[in-house]
């Protein structure tokens, strides 16, 4: 997976300060518009690091719990705000501590099968950590949120989940790796939130029961100094190693109305899910 991390030109898009304050669902947005300028050639291969103040990203089935108008009031008392996205998956926390990575890789010459897409960001998150490269894993861990054959793991502790979004050949391969705070404390979070959106009915689709042990944060498991700060610096020395020129830009004049047409598709989409069910 090195070979396509390697790149004559990646653009490189940092709102890891920048969007904290803005909602997660913007960030669904930038990359859909990614999808599309790298897709259809119009941007370089783009790598977007991303951090959002405290909100939970629910995914579509979170979204059918029987109860989850109730959860979603427990996550909103705990200080965190609810949002649907528009991919796979079920609900993760993102804060102050969860550094969010996407890499966005066109298919008009190649296809990306799912796998690849996978592997690709398995293989940039081991050159990031080279100390514990070694000592990554990528299976299910079960007990963990949104669990998936691609968690990321230390020594049993998940870190890290990764998903893709595919839109208009092009490929967003999306990774969140909690890097400061306590892992075992946001998985107690979508435990309560579960427990409060389901009060024990059964369902016919089978919601994680989950272990908040099982998860921790990179600070935890290499070295307590680590921030995401750091990380993002770790980044872009990274892609000086991956391609030839580096571009650091955020988006041009037209580009931002490809990006409007899609935020306001993605907040349109969010509101409907969001409403109270009669």
């Amino acid at each position: 997976m090195k070979s396509i991390l390697q790149q004559p030109i990646w653009r490189f898009y940092d709102q890891s300060i920048s969007a904290k304050q803005r909602s997660p669902l913007e960030s669904f947005a930038t990359d859909d518009t990614l999808c599309q300028l790298v897709g259809q050639l119009s941007s370089p291969p783009t790598i977007r690091t991303w951090v959002h103040d405290a909100s939970v990203v629910l995914g579509i089935q979170d979204h059918r719990l029987p109860y989850v108008q109730q959860g979603m009031d427990l996550l909103k008392e705990r200080g965190y705000d609810p949002i649907v996205r528009n991919s796979g998956g079920l609900a993760v926390v993102l804060d102050e501590g969860v550094l969010n990575i996407s890499i966005v890789l066109s298919e008009q010459a190649e296809a990306l099968s799912i796998n690849d897409g996978y592997d690709v960001m398995v293989a940039l998150v081991k050159g990031l950590f080279p100390e514990v490269s070694d000592q990554i894993e990528a299976y299910e861990i079960v007990g963990s949120y949104c669990p998936g054959s691609y968690d990321l793991s230390i020594a049993g502790k998940k870190f890290a989940g990764i998903s893709q979004r595919r839109l208009r050949q092009g490929v967003a391969v999306q990774i969140y790796l909690c890097i400061e705070g306590s892992g075992s404390e946001r998985a107690a979070l979508i435990r309560d939130f579960y427990e409060e959106s389901l009060k024990g009915e059964e369902t016919k689709f089978t919601y994680p029961n989950i272990v908040p042990d099982v998860m921790a944060s990179l600070s935890e498991l290499i070295d307590a100094s680590l921030t995401v700060e750091a990380v993002v610096i770790r980044l872009q020395q990274l892609l000086h190693n991956m391609a030839e020129e580096i571009r650091a830009e955020s988006f041009h004049d037209e580009e931002l109305t490809q990006y409007a047409f899609y935020l306001q598709r993605v907040l349109e989409r969010n509101k409907k899910m969001l409403e109270p069910k009669l």
